[in-house]
């Protein structure tokens, strides 16, 4: 192997530990530990969930509340909203709801729409976009690292924990790799430009699936060569204390109160 490929290589391991969706700061959010930002998230997403569709103000206040907390981790609107657009499948199954579901109809600018599925588009919105928010913050604010030593401290199963771990890890092999094979082809003069060259875009993903085969199993075996037997060893002992523990659940809890108003009122 050349130098170029263990540079290569190396680069993209070191990359398993900050994604493009991890905006690097030192806010107040940045400083909480992970498993609480875990934890935080999680419950305000099932929050959100259990929040009457009806209660339409309640999102709006839950939308107030992960501004806040964007302004507080100085995340930008701009970066915010541009990793919403993920949720774009789901806007397009949303809009086609008030369309193919049944019940009441009502007519706007000339389209019989269903009432039932009007407020199911409005619930996969709201609901949606409020529970993708929420994960591109916590993404934005904790490395991937921290992400699955977080998830060790809840007590995740470790193998799930592991599983995570190499796919952050090879994915970033894997795609190091395809950009090195799209390379090659095009420094042979090969350009798709229609679907008679489907066939070579089918042999290089063959190629590429065989190459992360064979490197998988040469990596398990360097790790079984050097103890591996199951388990990966916790090197950072994450821990957080009951102030930290405060701060992290302040949004689920204020979150928890818009809930309980929305469905008294």
């Amino acid at each position: 192997m050349g130098a170029d490929g263990v540079t290569s290589r190396a680069s993209a391991f070191e990359r398993g530990g900050a994604h493009r969706l991890y905006r690097h700061g030192h806010s107040p959010v940045h400083a909480l530990p992970p498993h609480t930002k875990l934890a935080a998230v999680f419950a305000f997403v099932v929050v959100v969930v259990s929040t009457p569709r009806e209660a339409m103000w309640a999102f709006a206040l839950y939308a107030v509340l992960l501004a806040a907390v964007a302004r507080l981790a100085r995340v930008p609107g701009a970066f915010l909203l541009g990793r919403l657009l993920i949720e774009v499948p789901f806007v397009a199954f949303a809009v086609l709801m008030p369309f193919v579901a049944e019940g009441e109809r009502v007519h706007v600018l000339g389209l019989s729409l269903s009432v039932g599925g009007l407020w199911g588009a409005w619930n996969v919105l709201a609901k949606g976009t409020l529970g993708v928010a929420a994960s591109v913050l916590l993404a934005a604010t904790t490395e991937l690292r921290e992400l699955l030593l977080g998830l060790q401290r809840l007590r995740l199963p470790p193998l799930l924990v592991q599983i995570a771990s190499f796919m952050i890890r090879y994915g970033d092999v894997i795609t190091d790799e395809m950009r090195r094979m799209r390379i090659a082809r095009e420094s042979r003069g090969f350009e798709a430009r229609g679907v008679r060259h489907w066939g070579v875009l089918a042999k290089s993903a063959g190629a590429l699936f065989i190459r992360s085969y064979e490197r998988g199993e040469r990596v398990h075996l360097a790790m079984v060569s050097r103890g591996y037997a199951g388990s990966m060893p916790v090197i950072d002992e994450v821990t957080a204390s009951r102030a930290q523990w405060s701060y992290a659940l302040a949004l689920p809890f204020a979150a928890l109160l818009v809930c309980l108003l929305g469905w008294i009122l």
